[in-house]
């Protein structure tokens, strides 16, 4: 509670500092800005991620297009690398009106809408194709809208690829391979449902600590997407990496409702465009990221397996409490989902 808080008050200096810095050249001695010029709006937009990762670039052109398309009346400016603090501490900044801007995963978000769990099930999708047809047809604009009731308007999808196993002991091809294993998850009960009902020990850890826990034998692995296993360097003491793609969770750029209601209905719409565009950006420069890490990861001399024959169907079993567990409630939809 304290560190939210603290972020919260280091994005509300941002932001005045921000609104400070952008209006003092185009004030009159009388406070008002020069007749004939329109009002420029000063918004933020935070995100988590180093300045060169995709979604932080998506940011960027996000940015860029609302500025053009606005002929400059409004103007973002991308706060990377957490300066505003992590994802759960965005996502309540949103809610109050601290930033305008944000990118999360559902993982974080489902904390503050239950439905989300659903498009973080363990194997609902068959692969990556599927996942988008779900996300960019009624359902997935359903799940946008969602968090309206958290005072938050979905705007798009980002791409976080398909996360797997990695461990420092030995190559997984078969369900019995994850027995005993302590697997580094995030501090979410499905994450660590998962892993239990996979035979494995979970082991909630914060992301900064992965690394010397895999190093000092703390945790045996852990699970992330090819980008996310290299940028950490986690191959580095982790080198068996199995293609599972247990799970497919988007991410989703979001609005504070508190800035979407200011803006007119067609800078809304203007705005809504731009999220749309950024996000095929963003895909685009997720599969070229994807691609690099893969190479450079087996460069490194990273073992990468693939499932036995048989074995995919085996976990998929093992997932059966947690579909009656966070699915409650929500067996129509996923049965949607999975027949796209």
């Amino acid at each position: 509670m304290k560190k939210t808080l603290i972020a919260a008050t280091c994005a509300l200096l941002a932001a005045g500092m921000a609104l400070t810095g952008c209006n003092k050249d185009k004030k009159t001695a009388g406070g008002a800005a020069p007749k004939g010029e329109p009002k420029k709006m000063v918004l933020r937009y935070a995100e988590i991620q180093a300045q060169d990762y995709p979604t932080t670039e998506a940011a960027y052109k996000f940015a860029e297009m609302v500025e053009e398309k606005t002929g400059g009346r409004i103007h973002i400016d991308v706060y990377y690398g957490g300066q505003l603090g992590d994802e759960k501490a965005l996502i309540e900044q949103l809610q109050f009106g601290g930033i305008d801007f944000a990118r999360a995963s559902i993982s974080p978000l489902s904390e503050f809408e239950k439905s989300l769990n659903v498009l973080s099930l363990p194997y609902l999708y068959k692969d990556a194709a599927q996942m988008w047809r779900v996300l960019e047809g009624d359902i997935g604009e359903n799940f946008l809208k969602s968090v309206e009731k958290a005072n938050i308007i979905g705007l798009s999808w980002f791409d976080a690829g398909a996360r797997n196993f990695y461990n420092s002991k030995k190559p997984v091809t078969k369900l019995d391979d994850l027995k005993g294993l302590k697997i580094r998850v995030q501090e979410s009960k499905l994450m660590m449902g998962m892993v239990k009902a996979l035979g494995a020990n979970p082991t909630p850890m914060a992301y900064g600590e992965v690394y010397s826990g895999l190093q000092t034998g703390v945790i045996d692995g852990a699970e992330n997407n090819w980008p996310s296993y290299e940028s950490t360097s986690h191959y580095e003491v982790a080198k068996y990496y199995v293609l599972d793609e247990h799970s497919r969770i988007p991410e989703m750029q979001m609005i504070s409702k508190s800035t979407w209601d200011k803006l007119s209905p067609d800078d809304q719409k203007i705005i809504k465009e731009c999220a749309l565009e950024s996000a095929k950006i963003e895909r685009k420069l997720w599969a070229e990221k994807e691609g690099a890490s893969e190479a450079k990861v087996k460069a490194a001399g990273s073992i990468i397996t693939e499932l036995e024959p048989g074995e995919k169907e085996k976990f998929q079993a093992a997932m059966a409490p947690l579909y009656t567990e966070f699915g409650a409630g929500y067996e129509d939809i996923i049965k949607a989902i999975q027949s796209k």
